[in-house]
């Protein structure tokens, strides 16, 4: 295996350009809602992207075979990728984009918790304690302040809608947790992805259906938003990301991941004229800082070293 290297202009590149399509999500999400309920266009999205997945499995002859004991990992994270999913898509008929971008990505903070308990060589730093404490702190502000209880047309319960992204967070952060603990940290992440799109499809349509949210109007908006998310979100940056991982340090790319809810906010408010109040946004801020101690713990420290020997 050829050493991975350090992060440099290209990494950092596709970073944030993967950063900002996944900040980018819930806007398209959010947008198309007036033609396509978000559960009905999650579902649709995980259907066309699993076809795709499985192409690309046929085309690299991966084989797809149950006998290797990771059917049964595998059903339980589909099950929870599928939650995740319903939840957000719920979530995002009650709060705005942009308050989902970052509950959605506290989803860090949840993993290197569960990992913390599971597995001794994930054992959280302090540093990491303490970005865990700010982003609880961000999340409280965020929740309490005196601007969450506001209801707007577009948002006619954002305390409920930002529940249930931080639910959302934490079916994400449970399903990292148990991907890493199971035969799935050495499968194929091309099988893997597929166990969770095959669920989400199937327990999402069922859900729209249980729910009533089948309605949809054809306009270039919603395929327009389904398409972009089935082919560019759930597929194409899927690639990029484990290529970036197979050839770069994954504690490098992670402190990256800050920028994405950054990202969230930015185009809720610039695209859809979502409001930004104080209590939110300085709760965000805590929520940003906790991500990059926990998630670039190692990073940092090394480059604090690197300072103290210059």
């Amino acid at each position: 295996m050829s050493e991975r290297k350090a992060v440099d202009g290209l990494a950092f590149g596709l970073m944030a350009i993967l950063c900002m399509i996944w900040g980018f999500q819930q806007i398209a999400i959010k947008a198309a809602a007036v033609d396509i309920f978000p559960i009905m266009q999650i579902g649709l999205r995980s259907g066309m992207a699993a076809v795709l997945v499985w192409l690309l499995m046929l085309w690299r002859r991966e084989p797809l075979a149950l006998h290797d004991g990771t059917w049964r990992p595998g059903l339980l994270i589909g099950l929870m990728f599928a939650l995740e999913f319903l939840l957000l898509g719920e979530g995002l008929r009650y709060t705005t984009a942009s308050h989902m971008a970052v509950f959605l990505y506290t989803a860090p903070f949840f993993a290197a918790i569960g990992l913390h308990w599971k597995l001794p060589e994930e054992k959280l730093a302090l540093a990491q304690w303490l970005g865990i404490g700010l982003a609880f702190v961000g999340v409280v502000i965020a929740f309490f302040g005196p601007d969450a209880k506001i209801a707007t047309k577009e948002a006619p319960n954002v305390l409920l809608g930002d529940f249930l992204g931080l639910l959302a967070g934490a079916a994400w952060g449970a399903t990292t947790v148990v991907i890493r603990c199971t035969r799935l940290s050495n499968n194929s992440v091309t099988k893997t992805l597929l166990y969770q799109l095959v669920a989400a499809f199937v327990v999402l349509m069922i859900a729209a259906v249980v729910l009533g949210q089948t309605s949809i109007s054809f306009t270039p908006l919603a395929w327009s938003s389904v398409l972009f998310q089935a082919v560019i979100v759930s597929f194409a940056t899927f690639l990029a990301w484990f290529w970036l991982l197979r050839n770069y340090l994954a504690s490098r790319l992670g402190v990256f991941s800050f920028m994405t809810p950054l990202f969230g906010i930015v185009f809720g408010v610039w695209l859809l004229d979502e409001p930004l109040d104080a209590s939110f946004l300085t709760g965000a801020g805590f929520v940003t800082a906790g991500i990059i101690l926990v998630s670039g713990h190692d990073w940092l420290r090394q480059t604090l070293r690197r300072a103290q020997k210059g």
